[in-house]
C-alpha cells in the first residue's frame, strides 16, 4: 500500500507540476515537435535532438519490462505501456502505481514477448543510444540547453521525465530478475543506479525468460479422468 501511495503520490506531484509550477509553453514548440519528427534539424540544438529520440528509446526499455509483467496483473498493461511513447512517465508512473508484485511468468510467451525477451532488442537499442549521446555531446549547446531548459515547458518537462525513467527503473527490475531465477543484488543495484546504461546492458545480457508452468498450466485446465 505504501508502494502504491507512493507512485500515485509522485504522479500527482508531476502532472500538477508539468501543467503549473513549469515554465511557459514557448510559441515555437509545435513547430519545434514538428520539425524534431520529420528530421528538419537546421538550427536545433544536438542535445535536444539526442533526448527527444532517446525518450522514444525509453518507452520501448520499458515495454521489455512492462509488456511480460503485465502477464500475471489485473490491470492490462499494453494502455500504459504504449501510451509512454507519446507521453512518457505520465502513464507509466499509474501502472507502477496500479501493478502487484510479480515475480513468475506462467503461460508460453508469444512472437511478440518473444521479441521483447531478445537480448538483440537491446544491443539494436543500446547502438541507437551510443550513437544519439555521442552525437548530443559532441555538437550540442550545452549553456543553449540549459536557457531552453530555463524557459521552455516541452525542453524542461522532457528533461525531468527522463530523469524520472533512469529514477523509477528498479521498480520494475527486482520482479524481471526473479522472473528469471537471477539473483545477484550486487548486478541489481549496478543496473539501478548507472542512469540509461545500465537498463540497456541488462536488456542485453539478463537470460531468458523461463516458460514456466505451461504444462502444469496445460494440465489443470483438462478435465480430471477417473
Amino acid at each position: 500500500m505504501v508502494r502504491k501511495i507512493a507512485f500515485g503520490g509522485l504522479w500527482l506531484g508531476f502532472v500538477t507540476y508539468a501543467f503549473l509550477l513549469a515554465p511557459p509553453t514557448q510559441p515555437g514548440t509545435f513547430e519545434l515537435i514538428k520539425n524534431l519528427c520529420i528530421g528538419q534539424w537546421q538550427g536545433i540544438n544536438p542535445l535536444v535532438i539526442a533526448l527527444f529520440y532517446i525518450m522514444g528509446i525509453w518507452p520501448l526499455i520499458y515495454s521489455a519490462l512492462v509488456f511480460i509483467d503485465g502477464r500475471e496483473q489485473k490491470i492490462p498493461a499494453w494502455p500504459f505501456a504504449t501510451a509512454s511513447f507519446g507521453v512518457g512517465i505520465f502513464t507509466l508512473l499509474p501502472y507502477l502505481a496500479l501493478r502487484e508484485s510479480n515475480k513468475q511468468f506462467v503461460g508460453k510467451k508469444n512472437a511478440f514477448l518473444k521479441l521483447l525477451d531478445s537480448r538483440v532488442l537491446g544491443i539494436i537499442l543500446t547502438v541507437a543510444t551510443l550513437i544519439l549521446v555521442t552525437f548530443g555531446l559532441r555538437g550540442g549547446d550545452w549553456g543553449n540547453f540549459v536557457q531552453q531548459w530555463q524557459t521552455s515547458r516541452f525542453i524542461h518537462v522532457m528533461s525531468i521525465d527522463f530523469c524520472l525513467l533512469c529514477l523509477l527503473f528498479p521498480a520494475l527490475l527486482g520482479d524481471d530478475m526473479t522472473r528469471r531465477g537471477w539473483k545477484n543484488p550486487q548486478f541489481f543495484w549496478l543496473i539501478a543506479l548507472l542512469p540509461l546504461f545500465g537498463p540497456l546492458i541488462y536488456l542485453c545480457v539478463r537470460p531468458p525468460l523461463p516458460e514456466v508452468g505451461a504444462e502444469l498450466k496445460s494440465s489443470q485446465q483438462q478435465p480430471a479422468t477417473n
